[in-house]
């Protein structure tokens, strides 16, 4: 937002110095880019001086020797100047013992060549003024020694470039900047002033030059429109275009400058039509048709969907809302009738259009930063104004309205105490109330003690207590806060078990050695397609996509994780074991779902990069890993179930295994090798072991229920094992359920089985081809008594008998 000095000063009258606004502005949340000076600079003891001798130096042939007048009264001064393109008589630039030219030249007393010299006669150059290669400025018009240079060039400028952030639309305007700046020195703002008092309406008049107005579409919630007949189209005064062109804008016309004008000033964007132009007398706010044609003002044609709005007459568009006009509606040097437009579109929308279109303008840039609404009718009748006093005309009809501004000021209630305890120093009320006026807010102190604070409409994004603190902070200024010692509560410990459970996970694959990774969780439609197929990336779409690579929701982390492998490997970088914490989402039975996700990768085959100094990566030390998680997310073993992985994109069938789900279980795990021939896309030089853990956060309210702790038994245990010979493809986790299961039928409820674990598994002589065999260890225990050796040895009897009799498992002998 560029914003000219002297422009801004006709809404406030400041007298501050430009490298003291370079300060302020940032102060107030306004970044300053740059600043420009156009014309003069300030300078002093620069007046105009005049000639009266010029003799040649003693000792250099390009020098002169000058007496030269610098006041009315006759003082003069002595000057050696190295110019020749000027004569006595000649009134010109001095700059006087102690002036300070542009560039941070001081002009001292001096000798040169041996002769004394009290000042310099100055070019175009030295005073900032542009080049001149031909010498000194030669002053026209014969103006009076003595006078200020600046008094000369008087039209002298400095332009801000401010970076206004996106939630400060309002400061897209040169009275959003006043408001700021009254804010902070306590001065009044200077309201633009509004003579024309329309009568409202809710259609066109009959004779107006409009006949008809329809609204028809959601986006647009506020239209005004009013018709001007008899102008006079013709270039602006002189003073409108040079205020416009200070800030990069191009002087087209009188009424489309007028508008450009009333948007600076207001925040508030405007568009005139050539009434003539539009056809049938009626206008249209709709949604535009698919594949409709539009050739905007810069000779552009552009295709339109039907995600775009329109403002139409009854056979074409004739702007795209919030955008830019199209050359079929004008107003040119034959233009003498015109419609004003001034309305209010979504931001959104607007955002959209631009975006698709790849169309930036003032005013799409305005109206996708959510201006006030409240002023859509207050800037159509400014512009009106202008209009009539600067190209004629008069008015055709009341000023039509349809729709109603859709934003009301913002109401919080606020206590003084919460204010003081949030800064950390003591301010009176008055003082805060008083920083809270000046930025336009009404304060209702009836209850001392919890304030109502009303927000104007322009300030939407301030509506919670903490805005209003930042906002006294602001105007307060940092730097006005009083030194004194940190004042700071002791927070209760965290308790919240999202963040628990991922600050623990996150320490404890760290000291696996794991290197933790940061990835976007944007990712572009083609690599999801590759990665989860079409439905996935269907359902990930994001409406307004940033850029065109980061268009959808990332399903998965592992994706990036095996980028950020490739990345390391690509610049010999050692860490080959990667995990990252974050959110995902997936796209379920209809429904988005954002997950917590924690997913970990390594490189099996880098013999130089183990992942501990004595263990190779492999899908059991893996597991181990997954294991561990689930643990720390204080998920019951017993809800576990790893099953064989198969006909998905992302992982390798027959080398991956998945478990649970995660609308009915609250978590879904995923562990193997990743598709082998994603990892060759990618050029990674070896397989990799990949891990994911999808989490609900609903999950947490469940582990964190109070834990029911059963007593121990004061009795040893009595351990039994037992090996069967199964299928090679049979699961060990099914095996296990099943011994678990009839060996706790076997013990008919005397005592219990305390634990069935797996702990050996083999392949190999002895055993037949196709098969395998695991050996489990049972554990069993009474809480009354120590149990007998004959009483486990049946129990153990019953398990075999029932294994041979009601499962396909061959009972191992030897």
């Amino acid at each position: 937002m560029k914003i000219s000095l002297n422009w801004l000063k006709r809404y406030i009258d400041i007298n501050a110095s430009t490298e003291e606004l370079e300060h302020v502005f940032p102060m107030l949340g306004l970044e300053v880019e740059s600043v420009e000076c156009l014309g003069l600079p300030p300078l002093e003891n620069i007046v105009v001086g005049e000639v009266l001798k010029k003799e040649k130096h003693p000792e250099a042939d390009r020098l002169s020797v000058c007496e030269v007048a610098i006041d009315k009264s006759g003082a003069t001064e002595q000057i050696v100047c190295g110019a020749s393109n000027f004569k006595v008589g000649d009134r010109v630039p001095v700059a006087l013992v102690g002036a300070r030219l542009p560039g941070d030249l001081k002009i001292k007393k001096t000798k040169l060549r041996g002769v004394p010299s009290s000042g310099m006669m100055c070019s175009a150059t030295e005073l900032g003024l542009g080049e001149d290669a031909k010498g000194l400025m030669i002053l026209e018009g014969n103006p009076e020694i003595g006078t200020p240079i600046n008094d000369i060039f008087n039209d002298s400028d400095y332009v801000f470039d401010l970076e206004v952030t996106a939630n400060r639309g309002d400061c897209l305007s040169y009275l959003g900047v006043a408001r700021e700046l009254a804010a902070w020195y306590n001065l009044p703002i200077k309201q633009p002033e509004v003579k024309t008092n329309l009568p409202i309406a809710t259609a066109p008049a009959a004779d107006s030059l409009l006949k008809k107005l329809s609204l028809d579409t959601e986006n647009c919630p506020y239209y005004t429109a009013i018709s001007i007949k008899g102008v006079t189209i013709a270039p602006s005064p002189e003073w409108l275009q040079k205020a416009i062109t200070a800030i990069g804008l191009r002087p087209i016309n009188n009424v489309v400058d007028i508008t450009n004008w009333v948007m600076m000033e207001s925040g508030q964007p405007l568009h005139a039509f050539d009434a003539n132009k539009i056809n049938g007398s009626e206008i249209i706010i709709r949604q535009a048709k698919d594949k409709e044609i539009i050739t905007t003002l810069d000779s552009k044609k552009h295709t339109l969907d039907a995600s775009m709005m329109v403002i139409a007459d009854t056979e074409k568009p004739l702007v795209i809302a919030g955008v830019m006009g199209s050359l079929d509606a004008e107003v040119d040097e034959t233009t003498t009738d015109i419609v004003l437009e001034s309305a209010y579109f979504e931001p959104v929308s607007v955002r959209k259009t631009a975006r698709k279109l790849n169309i930036s303008t003032d005013s799409s840039y305005r109206f996708a930063r959510n201006i006030d609404p409240q002023q859509t009718l207050q800037a159509s009748l400014r512009a009106v104004d202008m209009i009539l006093e600067i190209a004629g005309g008069k008015l055709s009809s009341p000023i039509v309205v349809l729709g109603k501004p859709t934003r009301e000021a913002n109401v919080i209630e606020v206590s003084p105490d919460f204010i003081r305890a949030k800064c950390g120093f003591d301010s009176t009320d008055e003082a805060i109330s008083s920083i809270f006026k000046r930025l336009g807010y009404t304060v209702d102190q009836s209850d001392k003690s919890l304030w109502t604070v009303t927000v104007p409409s322009y300030r939407p994004e301030v509506y919670r207590p903490i805005d209003l603190v930042e906002e006294f902070l602001r105007i307060h200024g940092t730097v006005n806060i009083p030194e004194g010692k940190p004042q700071f509560q002791a927070l209760a410990r965290n308790d919240d078990r999202i963040d628990r459970f991922t600050s623990e996970a996150r320490n404890y694959l760290a000291a696996k050695s794991f290197s933790e990774c940061y990835n976007y969780i944007f990712r572009d439609k083609a690599d999801l397609q590759t990665w989860f197929g079409e439905k996935q990336a269907q359902g990930l779409a994001l409406g307004n996509p940033l850029t065109s690579d980061h268009t959808h929701l990332r399903p998965s982390l592992i994706p990036g994780l095996c980028e950020a492998l490739k990345h390391n490997q690509d610049h010999n970088n050692i860490a080959d074991n990667l995990f990252e914490i974050g959110h995902v989402f997936r796209f379920i039975d209809g429904k988005l779902w954002e997950l917590l996700s924690i997913g970990f990768v390594t490189r099996v085959n880098s013999e130089e990069r183990r992942w501990r100094a004595t263990e190779k990566p492999d899908f059991f030390l893996a597991k181990r890993v997954l294991m561990d998680l689930i643990s720390l997310a204080a998920i019951p073993e017993k809800m576990i179930a790893l099953k064989p992985l198969s006909r998905e994109l992302m992982w390798q069938d027959n080398h991956s295994a998945t478990g649970n789900d995660i609308l009915q279980d609250g978590f879904r795990m995923t562990l193997g090798h990743v598709n082998l021939k994603l990892i060759k896309d990618l050029k990674l030089d070896s397989p990799v072991l990949a891990c994911e853990l999808l989490i609900k956060p609903e999950l947490f309210d469940k582990s964190g229920q109070p834990k029911v702790f059963k007593a121990f038994s004061p009795y040893p245990s009595s351990n039994k094992d037992i090996s069967v010979i199964v299928d090679a493809t049979t699961l060990a986790d099914d095996v296990q359920s099943t011994i678990e299961k009839i060996a706790k039928q076997a013990v008919s409820g005397a005592f219990t089985v305390e634990e069935v674990s797996l702990f050996d598994h083999y392949q190999g002589k002895g055993i037949p081809e196709g098969k395998k065999s695991l050996a489990f260890n049972l554990r069993y225990r009474a809480f009354d008594r120590t149990l007998g050796e004959q009483e486990v040895a049946q129990a153990f009897d019953r398990l075999q008998d029932k294994l041979k009799a009601e499962s396909e498992y061959i009972i191992r002998t030897q």
